[in-house]
């Protein structure tokens, strides 16, 4: 089973999340993914995932951007693997500056960003892998978001995927789709 968590103000909606959905169904594995609207609370989006984890059986967390921040912390968590894309590696101090009002990107709701969730995030900071073998980083350097080289320094000893060009968005998306099906064990 695979968890799917989106980045910061995205949501099921997202390119990445509708993509991994539709080529899990083309194989036989739709009943195998699960892609949830994140609450913008950190905390509330972790006991979101935990109890998907517990109900569906996770083996596997994807996430971007944000969403690899958290799946960090649950992987580490509950032993799950992990694939990352272009991920948040310290949330709490890149997203500091997106306190105050944000709006949903596919929904359009509006919601705050606070202060609380900045703590949130800080206690979620994963600050060693224990396993590294367990995760699998995926990054672009064009990415103009987030600097691809803080990611590649985090996860070091972990499956690493590097590539020119690209941004924010992960741009090859497509082409990582079966080895991510692969990479969770569900061929």
């Amino acid at each position: 089973m695979i968890l799917y968590l989106h980045g910061f103000t995205s949501g099921p909606q997202s390119h990445k999340a509708q993509a991994l959905g539709a080529r899990m169904r083309e194989r036989g594995l739709g009943d195998l993914f699960v892609c949830p609207q994140l609450p913008a609370s950190p905390r509330e989006a972790i006991a979101l995932a935990k109890d998907l984890i517990a109900r569906h059986g996770v083996t596997t967390v994807v996430g971007s951007s944000l969403g690899g921040y958290y799946a960090t912390w649950l992987a580490e968590t509950f032993d799950l693997k992990a694939v990352l894309v272009n991920p948040a590696v310290v949330a709490h101090l890149s997203l500091q500056k997106y306190i105050g009002p944000q709006q949903w990107l596919y929904t359009g709701d509006s919601f705050e960003f606070t202060l609380e969730y900045i703590e949130e995030l800080r206690a979620i900071q994963v600050p060693v892998l224990s396993k590294p073998q367990r995760f699998w980083l995926l990054v672009e350097e064009g990415d103009e978001t987030l600097d691809y080289r803080h990611a590649v320094s985090r996860y070091a000893g972990a499956r690493q995927t590097v590539l020119p060009g690209g941004d924010h968005s992960f741009t090859r998306w497509n082409d990582t789709l079966d080895p991510i099906i692969e990479f969770a064990g569900l061929t």
